[in-house]
């Protein structure tokens, strides 16, 4: 080969070579970043092109895929909306998030667990469809949640407590993922901006993503875990003063109205019937903030939480000194949870001591009906013994039988529960309920949290006037459904 040849052949090699390397890191290195670039309308028309697997709640379809006449082919369409905005998020031109974010893989038909129904669709000619996501919600319980729950801004979560199952995950205000799903862009670019401005934050959900300090729900931990040092019994007794004032510190924390508890001294059963919070701090104190914090950690407090969606870390915060301990105990200070983690304080107490995971998805099936995955109950954590959450559960019954519980007293059921009033700032205080029923049985463990205490007035925004009746309906409507 003569010299000019040979020059060309390298000139030729090195350019094929380039060519080869600047493909390779385009398609491989380079495919996240292109596949996700909001630029890439292919990427669009690909994912808006095939028809996603319908949400499915109790044999219906709330989310699915319709055929439509344009560009695109399919259009994502709710059926009841508002009722289960928080359960579906929605899935358009402007994103996606709830199950539509969480499931994508199974939705979309894209998860290595469906390659080969992606296969088979290839083979026969047909086009691609997505699985259908079968949740655990039953229906009643999250329109009597919603229901209860009106216009005022809040959260209900309700859960199975022998399992995990979410019966009703409720958030308001909602909003219509409809408005989100139209192919519009302009349409759906401008629903989704008055979104991210509008009063109350629709399309965060404050069952799980979003987390309040606890008032006094948060007792429960504290109770746990003085009957788990073995220091402590239910009828131990604890100072309750008027007012007490921790170490380190002149200034003092007083009662729910300025009051007084009672007694002083007063039983441990009592301070949670009655919600005495200068006993709890007391208490917090002596137990020490490190206690505190491993009982709060054994409920699920600091873990990470999926539903299959990542919940918030519901927190209990480290170095403490005496001062904010005894704020901390009374669930105040830095201490913050979801509603769904109160939830789940109540569920382990219920299930005797055992913490299922909670789960929102109950079965994956392919276009074929075959089944893709079942979820299959597991142990989350065991953070208390069954003997302490027995005389939490007497303790409990007692708050119902005649503490600040008494509205969600149910005629012929035993109902185990405590409310909560967290300040803030200001404007009225955030209220709580959690519990389950029947203290017995337990069928579901429920927790319902108002917002600066919806439509009470500020003096009269408690949990046991405005969060208990709305856990009486969730909680019957279990029971009945």
């Amino acid at each position: 080969m003569n010299t000019p040849l040979r020059r060309l052949a390298s000139v030729a090699l090195v350019m094929c070579l380039v060519l080869i390397g600047s493909a390779t890191w385009v398609q491989f290195f380079q495919s996240d970043r292109l596949d996700n670039d909001s630029r890439n309308v292919r990427t669009l028309y690909r994912a808006l092109g095939d028809a996603r697997g319908p949400i499915v709640v109790d044999g219906v379809a709330v989310a699915s895929s319709v055929p439509v006449d344009d560009v695109f082919g399919f259009q994502r369409q709710y059926s009841d909306p508002v009722t289960y905005s928080s359960i579906t998020g929605f899935f358009g031109v402007t994103g996606r998030t709830g199950l539509e974010q969480a499931q994508n893989g199974y939705l979309s038909g894209s998860s290595d667990q469906l390659v080969f129904s992606r296969l088979r669709d290839v083979f026969l000619g047909r086009p691609p469809e997505g699985a259908a996501v079968e949740t655990t919600i039953s229906p009643a319980v999250q329109e009597a949640a919603l229901r209860a729950l009106g216009d005022q801004e809040g959260a209900i979560v309700a859960i199975e407590p022998s399992t995990g199952r979410i019966l009703a995950l409720v958030s308001t205000p909602g909003f219509d993922p409809n408005e989100l799903a139209t192919h519009d862009m302009r349409a759906a670019r401008s629903a989704y901006e008055t979104l991210l401005t509008a009063p109350g934050n629709p399309l965060r959900s404050k069952a799980y993503q979003e987390r309040y300090a606890p008032g006094s729900t948060f007792k429960l931990v504290v109770a746990a875990a003085a009957l788990e040092s073995g220091r402590y019994d239910a009828s131990s007794t604890l100072p309750a003063p008027h007012t007490y004032t921790p170490p380190q510190t002149s200034r003092g924390i007083g009662n729910f109205g300025g009051g007084g508890c009672g007694s002083d001294p007063i039983t441990l059963d009592d301070s949670l019937r009655v919600s005495c919070n200068t006993s709890f701090a007391w208490l917090g104190v002596d137990l020490g903030a490190d206690a505190l914090r491993r009982q709060a950690e054994a409920f699920g407090f600091n873990t990470e939480v999926t539903i299959p969606m990542l919940a918030a870390n519901s927190r209990f915060p480290a170095s403490l000194d005496a001062p904010q301990t005894a704020q901390s105990a009374i669930g105040q200070f830095e201490v913050q949870a979801t509603p769904l983690q109160m939830a789940m304080v109540s569920a382990a107490i219920a299930n005797d001591g055992t913490l299922m995971t909670p789960y929102l998805v109950d079965t994956v099936r392919a276009a074929n009906l075959s089944t893709v995955r079942t979820t299959e109950p597991k142990v989350f954590a065991r953070p208390i013994s069954a003997s302490t959450a027995r005389t939490l559960t007497e303790m409990m019954e007692n708050v119902v039988r005649s503490g600040s519980a008494r509205p969600v007293q149910i005629p012929g059921v035993a109902v185990a529960a405590k409310t909560g009033t967290a300040q803030s700032g200001q404007q009225a205080p955030h209220v709580w309920f959690t519990g389950f029923a029947p203290a017995n049985d337990p069928q579901v463990a429920v927790a319902v949290f108002v917002k600066h205490g919806g439509d009470a007035r500020h003096d009269e925004a408690t949990g046991g006037r405005v969060a208990a009746p709305i856990a009486r309906a969730v909680i019957e409507a279990v029971l009945t459904s």
